[in-house]
């Protein structure tokens, strides 16, 4: 259902709606959490491996995601009316996180990181197209 037509919905299905909209919010902020303590972990795992994994553009990186996510969740949690804009970004970063993160081959720390990212982008993406 997009905005029009829940705006103009009887209200048995402007609570179906809304419950649906809750449920998303819900696992968005669910996602932006799981993935900012990946990213905090990752980085903790990169800084004891050394060599590749201590790039300063790679660590950079996760320090971005990892913060972007935490201040999405924040801003859903509150109900910001600036949350779509803030989960937009936090997707683009979140993408560009788990790109990096896929670079370093037969790496299962690396991997679950960037399959945390990928499906965090995902969820913000749906938000900022909600707004």
């Amino acid at each position: 259902m997009d905005k029009y037509t829940a705006d103009h919905a009887s209200p048995k299905d402007q609570k179906a709606y809304d419950a649906s909209m809750r449920q998303q919010l819900e696992e968005c902020i669910r996602l932006c959490l799981n993935c900012a303590r990946a990213c905090t972990e990752t980085l903790a795992y990169c800084h004891g491996m050394g060599g590749d994994h201590v790039q300063p553009e790679h660590l950079r990186l996760l320090l971005d995601c990892e913060e972007i996510c935490q201040l999405s969740a924040h801003y859903m949690l509150r109900g910001s009316e600036f949350h779509a804009q803030a989960c937009g970004v936090c997707a683009q970063v979140c993408e560009r996180c788990a790109e990096d993160c896929e670079q370093f081959l037969d790496d299962a720390t690396m991997e679950s990181c960037a399959e945390l990212c990928s499906s965090c982008a995902e969820s913000c993406m749906q938000m900022a197209r909600m707004a």
